[in-house]
C-alpha cells in the first residue's frame, strides 16, 4: 500500500472514502424502537460519515444498505439464497455498488460458516470482485466482534481495520451499543463498514428484526 512516502489509497467502493492517514470513527447503534434500528458511523467532531440501516427500517431480511452521512446509498449488501446455499458449508453475502450507468455492480463477498462447529477452524473470509480493485483482494476476521476485539486482515497478514471498546465506555461500563474502529490509511471505510453491517447481522445486532 506504499509508494515512496505516500500512501497508495486503493478504492473498493470509491477513492473518496480512502484517507491517506489513520482514522478512527464511532459506532452508535440505534433501537429498534426509536428509528428501526442499524446504526451510525460519526467522526471525532460526532459528524455522521455512514448510516446503516438493516431489516427494522428497509423490512426485508437479510438485507442491508450503507449510506453516505448525507443520506445517499454506496452500498446494497444482502444474503445470497437458494438451495444450493442451504446445502452449502457457508453463507455467501455480497455486496454491490452502483456503476456509472446506475446499475448494481457486485464488489465485494463475504462468507460465514453455516455450522456453528465449522467457525473454530474456519474464519469469516471477504473476497474482493471488482474488476476495477488493484489491492489485495482476500481478507479474514480474527478475534471477537461479539466483544468488540477483532480485525479485518489482508491476505498479507496485514491488518485493514480494527474493532475495539471506546475507552470513555470501558472505564464507565461494559457497552456494544458505542464501540469504534480504527482504519488504516489508504483503506476503503465504505467498504469496512460493509463488512462490519454484516458482522452486526450475523451476531444478532442492531441491523436484525
Amino acid at each position: 500500500m506504499m509508494t515512496g512516502n505516500s500512501i497508495s489509497k486503493v478504492p473498493v467502493v470509491s477513492k473518496q472514502y480512502c484517507s491517506g492517514s489513520e482514522i478512527v470513527l464511532y459506532v452508535r447503534r440505534r433501537p429498534h424502537v426509536v428509528n428501526g434500528g442499524g446504526f451510525v458511523v460519526v467522526d471525532g467532531n460526532q459528524k455522521i460519515v455512514f448510516r446503516v440501516d438493516g431489516c427494522g427500517i428497509l423490512g426485508r431480511k437479510e438485507e442491508l444498505v450503507v449510506r453516505a452521512g448525507d443520506g445517499s446509498e454506496l452500498l446494497l449488501v444482502r444474503r445470497k439464497g437458494g438451495v444450493m446455499e442451504a446445502l452449502s458449508l457457508c453463507r455467501r453475502w455480497r455486496g454491490y455498488a452502483h456503476d456509472l450507468e446506475g446499475s448494481q455492480k457486485p464488489i465485494f463477498c463475504l462468507r460465514e460458516p453455516s455450522n456453528s462447529c465449522l467457525w473454530m477452524k474456519n474464519p469469516i473470509t471477504i473476497s474482493v470482485t471488482s474488476n476495477e480493485y488493484r489491492g489485495f483482494r482476500d481478507f479474514e476476521i480474527r478475534g471477537d466482534f461479539t466483544n468488540r476485539n477483532c480485525s479485518i486482515v489482508d491476505s498479507s497478514g496485514r491488518i485493514a481495520a480494527q474493532v475495539g471498546m471506546c475507552k470513555e465506555v470501558e472505564v464507565v461500563m461494559a457497552s456494544r451499543e458505542l464501540y469504534n474502529v480504527v482504519v488504516k490509511p489508504g483503506i476503503d471505510q465504505a467498504f469496512v463498514f460493509g463488512v462490519i453491517a454484516i458482522l452486526d447481522y450475523i451476531y444478532d445486532g442492531s441491523t436484525r428484526c
